[in-house]
């Protein structure tokens, strides 16, 4: 019987913002839905949010940001991402992100982006179906 792998994901709170409450409640229910998550802390660079990424080589990278720099650093990790050629790898996250700039941001290639209040249930679904879709693709 062929089991299939736990999606790996990297949850992360780039930038100067401290406030890493939201981020914790996502990744717990991550795991509670039964992917493997690795929350990175607080103050990362997107660098160090794209590097660890690489090395844990994981499926989906989650960013929580609060602190309004969102057009800087989703853009920032999707292109380090690409230049590792890892263009596979799924960035998502949420913050507080004026609806206009989530339209320019998922033209750029960045996945559904998720606003406060939004059930884990929400994101969890979105994850597990992007996965799916990719899984069908890749094999």
């Amino acid at each position: 019987m062929l089991v299939a792998r736990k999606i790996r994901v990297v949850i992360a709170k780039p930038g100067l913002d401290g406030h890493d409450r939201g981020a914790k409640i996502i990744a717990r229910a991550l795991r509670d839905a039964g992917m493997e998550v690795i929350y990175t802390g607080l103050h990362q660079t997107p660098e160090m949010i794209a590097t660890a990424a690489v090395q844990e080589d994981v499926d989906v990278v989650g960013l929580s940001i609060l602190s309004g720099a969102h057009m800087t650093l989703f853009p920032r990790v999707r292109e380090l991402l690409h230049q590792e050629d890892r263009d596979d790898i799924l960035i998502t996250g949420g913050g507080i992100i004026p609806r206009e700039d989530v339209e320019v941001l998922e033209s750029r290639g960045i996945g559904r982006l998720f606003g406060p209040g939004t059930p884990t249930s929400e994101l969890i679904a979105y994850i597990k179906e992007w996965f799916a879709t990719r899984e069908k693709q890749e094999a």
